[in-house]
């Protein structure tokens, strides 16, 4: 048991460690999560059913999910090589579609919940 906390401890330290350089070294990931600091207590104490809201705080989260994934292939396909290759390209290029559709999702998700607020209390 308390083998098993202790990795908890030091994979919960690698998690912050992401989280960390993640922020200093990502634009993309600093601008996306002011976005969550408004977005998410906005979902909080908007006027709808709890699936909406977790729907709405879901796609904040896909979003920051996407990027650290996205993150971390650019990272290790920097690190093989940084010759131009056709397959580090796909790479990149696939997760930065990642991030798009993600995106998509939010905006998706979002302007469809507020249209509906605003139509139904005007």
């Amino acid at each position: 048991m308390m083998k098993a906390l202790l990795q908890l401890r030091k994979a919960f330290g690698h998690s912050m460690k992401g989280l960390r350089e993640t922020f200093r070294n990502e634009m993309a990931f600093r601008i996306e999560l002011t976005a969550a600091v408004i977005l998410i207590p906005t979902a909080l104490i908007l006027s709808v059913s709890p699936i909406v809201r977790i729907m709405l705080v879901g796609s904040v989260f896909l979003v920051l999910i996407v990027e650290l994934l996205n993150t971390g292939i650019e990272t290790v396909v920097n690190r093989i090589s940084a010759e131009q290759h056709h397959l580090s390209g796909m790479a990149k290029d696939a997760g930065s579609a990642a991030v798009f559709v993600a995106s998509l999702n939010l905006v998706f998700v979002w302007g469809t919940v507020l249209f509906d607020l605003i139509l139904n209390n005007y």
